[in-house]
């Protein structure tokens, strides 16, 4: 029998892209199962990849521009324009001018990157004739609510003196008022859809500032600097549109990016899986696979709440193919992915090592966990030829 395994993996953050991930993958596959038939979904989330996978997929065109990235200093970033199209629709990621790899490890406080890049690109975009944008949120390495965005497009956000707030999410809890007279005419023609992980929430106990702060190199003072500041902006964003953005969901998507999507663009939020299946293959690959394999650059507990393995276990569940999880690293709370469709999981380190020489080491260390996950397949295989497995 010809085994057909799916290679469906996200990308592992400041290492793999997704189609990097999913090459390795099926590199050390066919080390283990020569005859082994390899399909390959690499999976994007709103992330980094987002714009470059949309565009290969419709055939799209991709636009290079300089903008103004999360530490104040240019950077070189893109946006693309589906294929196929009735209209002009435009795609934008905001980690492509806001991302986590954008601010170097001993330069990350979320109380002064900003995602301002991220409304120049837009504003890119509109320039370039968009009637529709699809917005990827992932990857972030901002906390500032997407004030700088929103920023970018015309709109003022001043403090009691009526003066306008320096950049960074640090800042708004000094915000007084937010002024919309300037806002970007062109925003109230043109759709925008943004594909959030609907579970990240702007203000509570699971707010933003309080779940990803610390991941982007936020101190415990600073967390709490942040979660005010997010409570004034909500509170500033109701008074000018009236729209409750504190507990939507998604809101907090990027570092509260969604919550200026919502309550200043005029745009909408999906659950990013609903934007990203209408153009990746994924159902109609898993039921042409007998196994599933996917993986991240972490698993843990927080897995579950929107990341890709659990959406690719979810999926594979319903067609009833077993998934096994390769992730760089293994977490707390891991287990819980076993009620979201893994049913194996594994580090793809065989010994400890500093995070800049795992990075590194990504690509060999993957090829050679898919090589060994996929040898004890055919373990289980040759068991169950001799009906000897359980």
């Amino acid at each position: 029998m010809t085994l057909t395994i799916l290679v469906a993996p996200s990308g592992f953050k400041e290492s793999l892209s997704a189609e990097e991930a999913a090459d390795c993958i099926e590199k050390g596959v066919l080390r283990a199962c020569p005859q082994a038939k390899v399909l390959k979904v690499p999976m994007v989330d709103g992330g980094e990849g987002f714009t470059k996978a949309l565009v290969a997929v419709t055939g799209g065109t991709l636009h290079e521009c300089v903008v103004t990235g999360p530490l104040g200093t240019p950077v070189l970033s893109h946006f693309g324009f589906l294929g196929g199209q009735d209209e002009p629709v435009a795609i934008i990621e905001m980690a492509a001018a806001a991302g986590l790899r954008l601010v170097p490890r001993d330069r990350r406080n979320p109380c002064i990157t900003s995602s301002y890049g991220v409304g120049e690109l837009i504003r890119a975009a509109l320039d370039a004739g968009a009637r529709r944008i699809l917005l990827g949120c992932g990857d972030s390495g901002i906390n500032d609510g997407g004030a700088g965005m929103a920023q970018a497009l015309g709109i003022e956000l001043l403090d009691k003196d009526g003066r306008p707030l320096p950049s960074g999410g640090g800042a708004l809890g000094q915000l007084a008022r937010i002024d919309l007279s300037s806002r970007d005419p062109r925003l109230n023609a043109v759709r925008i859809d943004a594909a959030v992980n609907w579970h990240n929430v702007l203000l509570g106990e699971r707010g933003v500032a309080r779940v990803f702060g610390p991941q982007k190199g936020a101190t415990p003072e600073q967390v709490e600097l942040l979660t005010h500041a997010m409570e004034t902006y909500a509170g500033a964003i109701h008074g000018a549109t009236g729209i409750d953005v504190g507990s939507a969901p998604g809101a907090g998507a990027s570092g509260g990016l969604g919550a200026a999507v919502l309550g200043l663009l005029g745009g909408k939020l999906h659950p990013r899986y609903d934007i990203v299946m209408q153009y990746l293959d994924l159902d109609s690959m898993i039921a042409r696979a007998d196994l599933v394999i996917t993986a991240e650059g972490s698993l843990d507990g927080q897995t579950p709440f929107g990341k890709v393995p659990a959406e690719v276990g979810h999926r594979a569940k319903e067609a009833g193919r077993p998934v096994i999880a390769l992730a760089g690293t293994i977490g707390k709370g891991v287990t819980l992915n076993f009620e979201h469709g893994i049913d194996a999981f594994a580090s793809i380190l065989k010994a400890p090592c500093s995070l800049d020489d795992a990075i590194s080491a990504a690509p060999k260390l993957l090829v050679r966990a898919a090589e060994d996950a996929v040898r004890m397949v055919r373990v289980g295989m040759l068991l169950t030829e001799r009906g000897l497995a359980a």
